[in-house]
């Protein structure tokens, strides 16, 4: 007697094995010391997970709410310095405070409205994940401007080396950017109220599953929280 035809119940997998991947919201930061620091473990779990990023780049809150920086204790400022390179060497990465600053500042300690390159930088950010290289264009460039190997990461073929290891071309780009600044710029603000959405207003900031994780310090958290939703490996080519 032949087999039972096997219905469409027994050709659909169960979704108990069906492996969906998993996908977070990045806001991120060129001026943020801590942005350049979690990159690399972001790609990497990238990488190795099934797990899909989507990047978001914000101008840093310098440029968005300068007012922040108005009448804070001086502690403040000291601490971040300190911790910044005490940071960098427990990750160990190489670290220097940019040459120039992507955020330029005034004498008086202010920050001018007209800037060189904070803009350009984020849009060219938002212009890599629109080719979805994003991760790996912040990735590369935050080396190039936070690694402290380069003085004038600006000048040259600083960027332009930095981007094509990223697998983009920054003249291309550039182009885009520089022929449509509102565009950009449109997708940045936002990008910035979704930040606010998602539970706070500072970078790094990963959000997953509902949760805001802020810092690079919650990157063990995000990646825990992800198991819990069933993160897996990637299988290998």
């Amino acid at each position: 007697m032949a087999g039972k035809a096997p219905t469409l119940y027994d050709l659909i997998p169960s979704f108990g094995d069906i492996q969906l991947t998993l996908t977070y919201d990045l806001y991120w930061s060129f001026r943020s010391p801590y942005s350049y620091m979690v990159t690399q473990r972001l790609l990497d779990l990238q990488r190795d997970y099934d797990v899909t990023c989507n990047v978001r780049p914000v101008y840093p809150l310098a440029v968005r709410t300068p007012e922040f920086f108005q009448g804070r204790d001086p502690l403040w400022i000291s601490y971040l310095m300190t911790d910044v390179y005490r940071e960098a060497a427990f990750l160990g990465l190489p670290f220097r405070w940019p040459r120039p600053d992507p955020v330029k500042m005034s004498p008086d300690g202010t920050y001018p409205r007209e800037q060189p390159h904070i803009h350009r930088l984020t849009h060219l950010g938002v212009a890599a994940a629109e080719r979805g290289r994003g991760l790996e264009f912040l990735a590369e460039v935050s080396a190039v401007i936070w690694g402290g190997e380069v003085v004038n990461w600006h000048e040259g073929d600083h960027l332009a080396l930095a981007t094509a290891r990223a697998g983009l071309d920054l003249e291309e780009m550039g182009q885009e950017v520089d022929a449509n600044p509102a565009h950009f710029a449109a997708i940045v603000e936002q990008s910035q109220i979704a930040q606010r959405a998602a539970g706070h207003y500072g970078v790094p900031l990963m959000h997953f599953g509902g949760e805001p994780f802020f810092g690079q310090d919650r990157f063990d958290q995000l990646k825990w929280q992800m198991e819990q939703q069933g993160l897996t490996a990637r299988h290998p080519s």
